[in-house]
This record gives structure tokens, sequence and C-alpha cells, in this order.
């Protein structure tokens, strides 16, 4: 079998799709890509090549590349012609995964705006938060993400376009067909480069407040590129002649995760809209309607994180549907656990599994482990994309020997500029072209990656990053409350669970359903702990008054 460097030398040499090039950004040099699109606009116009080919389905709704090239291009005139949307001004989307969210991404993206996806999720004061934040001068939505923000619109004085909304729209909102209006196929002149300012993802916030990651076109145009070259390199690695790993096949992707993540937008969205690949939503995450569609549309490829790959495994209507068209299953997000893999082989023997690695902060894909990666290397994260460095450091910020624990550290084309009007944050956390990840790993001596735990107070539920201090500030916001500590509860299915652990004031009574309640108005759903402890007394802390965690979690959880 070939060495890691050895598959990447073949992979990447000259006049291959794989080259690579080295570029100054941001006064560091950088390797990139040499056959990544420049930006959004030129990879939306290469869409149009692959003409009729099926890109969209939602329920019985299909979208070809063409008729989404034609929407999206109308659709970045109308913002500019329309609303006067400017380079750089921000465009929000706050939706459900419809057709539209695709067509209102690229087509601002194309008007040269700063695309912000919101989370879908949200809560109104959530929502509200973002669209400050970000200083959005339009906002497309759809009926519910527009009835959820009844209360605030009128007061933010936001322009905004309801997608698929019933009955007549409230003052300020415009409904999507009035505005797209007869579909044309040019596109509006704006000049746009590829470090230019493209997308703000936010991010949860270790101190209660969401950051916004602001991402380059070439953050967001690297990732199909990296996701494509970590399959090459793997399939050479096992023994495919390299004509056949570098010819692409096309996909059909059941899509289970937002687009307003950075996995559903970069690595499936902008993905699939550049290899010509299909892209089948759903309304909402149900295991048996995946089985449906995976049967339905001949599906290849599906997975999204670790828990949702598991439910339809383990679905007992699994066996109800034909699911032989799936050549593969991926995820990430979250670890995953042992007994996914074993189910994967049992139910599926000739597909091999892939996960990959990354945040939003590295617009989505840093290391991938696919085929022979990760037969060989289970519990790894895979090895870095060739694009991509990755070191190891200790406290000091020294870099630690092969296989030493410690924080790693990330550079590369798609490391984000920094997060948006925090410069003391992007201080922190990007130095030198630098990412601090907040992540404890290891790296093997043949440059496998394994992610060993999380330096930040966070959790992960169910492919969700919950920031424990977001939590913590929500509950310190009851007036019963003293004190409280939030900690992750092991699960099946979601991988952890949001527990709090809470204290009341002296005099106070309080119920677990009451707190809940109460935490549904102030922060999304999948934040408000299932688990709640009331304790007596105080929570254990450190002498710099600092709770100890896993103190607590052994108290609790035993």
């Amino acid at each position: 079998m070939l060495s890691l460097e050895e598959a990447r030398a073949a992979v990447t040499a000259p006049g291959r799709l794989f080259e690579m090039d080295e570029v100054e950004i941001h006064g560091v040099r950088t390797r990139v890509w040499k056959n990544a699109l420049p930006t959004l606009r030129s990879l939306l116009e290469i869409t149009r090549f692959h003409g009729d080919a099926t890109f969209l389905v939602y329920e019985d709704d299909r979208l070809t590349f063409e008729e989404h090239f034609r929407r999206a291009s109308t659709f970045a005139r109308r913002l500019v012609e329309r609303y006067g949307v400017r380079k750089g001004d921000r465009v929000a989307i706050a939706m459900r995964n419809f057709p539209e969210w695709s067509v209102a991404f690229f087509g601002a993206a194309a008007a040269g705006a700063v695309v912000v996806p919101l989370n879908a999720w949200w809560t109104a004061p959530e929502l509200e938060y973002g669209l400050k934040d970000s200083g959005a001068t339009l906002l497309v939505a759809d009926q519910e993400r527009v009835e959820r923000l009844a209360g605030v619109l009128p007061g933010l004085g936001v322009p905004t376009i309801v997608v698929r909304g019933s009955g007549t729209p409230p003052e300020g909102v415009e409904a999507y067909e009035s505005v797209l209006g007869e579909v044309g196929d040019i596109l509006p002149d704006v000049a746009i480069e590829p470090d230019d300012d493209a997308t703000i993802f936010y991010t949860s916030g270790t101190t209660g407040r969401s950051k916004g990651a602001l991402g380059t076109q070439r953050n967001i145009t690297t990732n199909p590129i990296s996701l494509a070259y970590a399959m090459a390199a793997a399939g050479l690695r096992a023994g495919a002649d390299l004509e056949e790993v570098m010819a692409t096949t096309r996909r059909v992707s059941l899509l289970s995760v937002p687009f307003f993540h950075a996995t559903g937008c970069h690595s499936v969205l902008v993905a699939s809209a550049l290899a010509g690949s299909t892209i089948v939503l759903m309304r909402k995450w149900n295991p048996e309607r995946a089985l449906e569609l995976i049967e339905r549309e001949r599906v290849t490829m599906f997975g999204g994180v670790p828990t949702m790959a598991w439910q339809v495994l383990t679905s007992p209507a699994f066996d109800k549907y034909d699911t032989s068209s799936l050549t593969g299953v991926t995820y990430g997000g979250a670890p995953a656990p042992p007994k996914l893999v074993e189910k994967i082989k049992e139910l599926l023997p000739e597909r091999v599994p892939g996960n990959g690695y990354g945040l939003t902060e590295t617009s989505s894909v840093t290391t991938y482990n696919s085929g022979v990666n990760y037969l060989s290397h289970p519990d790894s994260v895979g090895p870095p994309v060739a694009v991509c460095d990755v070191k190891v450091v200790g406290p000091a910020g020294d870099e630690l020997p092969v296989g030493e624990v410690g924080e790693l550290l990330i550079k590369g084309p798609n490391i984000i500029r920094g997060y948006w009007n925090r410069p003391d944050a992007t201080a922190e956390a990007f130095a030198g072209g630098w990412f601090h990840s907040g992540d404890l790993a290891r790296v093997d001596d043949e440059g496998f990656v394994y992610i060993v735990d999380r330096a930040k107070d966070m959790l992960i539920r169910g492919g969700e990053n919950v920031y424990c201090a977001e939590v913590e500030a929500a509950l310190y916001e009851h007036p019963a409350v003293a004190d409280a500590a939030v900690i992750g509860v092991p699960h099946d299915e979601l991988g952890e669970e949001v527990g709090a652990v809470v204290c009341l004031r002296p005099g106070t009574s309080l119920e677990a359903d009451e707190l809940r309640a109460f935490l549904r108005s102030r922060i999304a759903a999948f934040k408000v702990p299932a688990h709640v402890w009331f304790r007596d007394g105080e929570l254990p802390r450190n002498p710099g008054g600092k709770i100890l965690k896993t103190r607590l979690r052994t108290e609790i959880l035993g």
C-alpha cells in the first residue's frame, strides 16, 4: 500500500486536478488548490453546464441545474435592482432546507453580498441578535420564521422576503414569487475576488453569545476540492488506478443536516453544485422517511451526523426498503461510536463508512477518513487534506512530539478571516495563519489525526454544538437560580444530552418543567436541558472559583 505521502504526491502532481500552488493570504504564505474556482459566483456559472440534470429534490418538487441557475441569477439581479444590495452588504437567510434556500444563497453571493445563514431553530431573540449583530440589510425567511419574528421585525426595519408564505404578507415583507417575477439568465455586473468576504456563519458562543465566523470566497470554494482530494487519495492507496480515482461519479445525496451548518452548505450544497450531483431534501428529519427517499430517489450517499446514520440503520423499517443504491455512509460533526461502524458492516457490508473533521472556522473539511484509511484507522478522523497543515501544541504554544496530546492548530486556505466585529476573539483564536481549534488531539507517525477531547466547555448533542456557558447564562436569568452548571449526559443516539445542575436561592422553589418552559423562550430547543438536578448547598469549585465539572459529573452520573 502506498504511504499517505506517496498518494498525496501522485494525486497532486503537476497537471492533475489536485495540483497545488502557493499564494499570500492576509500576509501568510498558504498552499491552495490551483484549480479551485475563485468565487461562489463563478461556481454558480459553472453549474449551468450540468443543464437538465436534477439538482434539488424536495417532496414532489424538482429543480434542474439550469432552472436553479436562472432563478439564482434573477434573484441576484432583484437584490441589486430592487433592494439596492451592494458588494459587502449582508443578506440573511432563515428557513428550512427548501430549494429556495439554495437560490437565495447563490443569488446573494453572485450579487457580491455576504450571505448570513441563520440557525432556523433559533428563538426570536436569537434570530434578532443574528440580524442585528451581522448588520443584515435584507432577510430571506420562510413563513415559520417570519411568524416567529413578527414581534421584532417592525422594529428592526429589515426588508424581508418570505418563502412559501401563506396569505397576505405583513407590512415590510414581500412574497418570494412576486420578487422573483419573470426569470432570466443574466447576472448583475459585480466584480468579486477570491479573498473577498462571502459568508457569516454563527457558531455557538463560549460566553453566552454566538460569534459570526467571517468566511471568504476562497474558504468556501476550497472545500469541494478538498473533499474530492481526500477520496481520490484514499482510492489510490487502496490500489485503484490513478485515472480511475480522478474520475468523478455523479452522486445522489440525502441531506439530513441543515444548510445553515458548514457541513450542509460547504460539504453538501456547494460540493454537489460543482460536481453536478443531486441533493434530496427533507422538510424534517425522520429515519423512516429517509428510508423511503433512499428507495424512491436511488440515493447513493447519506449520513449527516452519527446519530442520524444510527437511527436509519436501527429503524424497524430498514428491511422494508431497497437500500441497494447506497454506495457509502458518511458522517461528521460528532464522535462516531464503534457500534455504528459495526452496524454499517452488518447491514451494508460492501459500503465503507467515512467521517471527517472540521469546524465552522475551518469552512468544514480539515481532515477526512474514508476507504482504506478508515478501515486501517477507524478511530481516527483521518489525515489532513493536502492544502491543510496541522500541529499539536502544549499550554505554552510549543509544538509537541508525535503521539502526544495537546491543542490542535490548523492552517490552510479554508481558515476563515476571523470573527465578525470581534477583534479580541479573533486575536485569541487566529495567529500567523493558524487557527486554535480548542480541541485536544494527537497525530500519529503516519499523519492520522485523533480527536481526544474538547478543551472548550462544550457538548455535542446530535451534531449540534452546545456551549455550556450559553445555557448557563440563560439559567441565571431565572430569578430563583442562584448557581448553575451545565454538563453533557451520555446518550446512545444523540451522543450527549444537555444536563443542568441547579442551586436555588433561599426561600424559592422551582420544578424542572417550569425551568425548561422558561428557557424555551430564550434559547433554541436543542439547548434546553433534558436533565435537571436541583442541589442543596454549593457547587464544587477550585480555589480560583471555577466549577469542577469533572467532579460534578462523577457525583451526578457516577
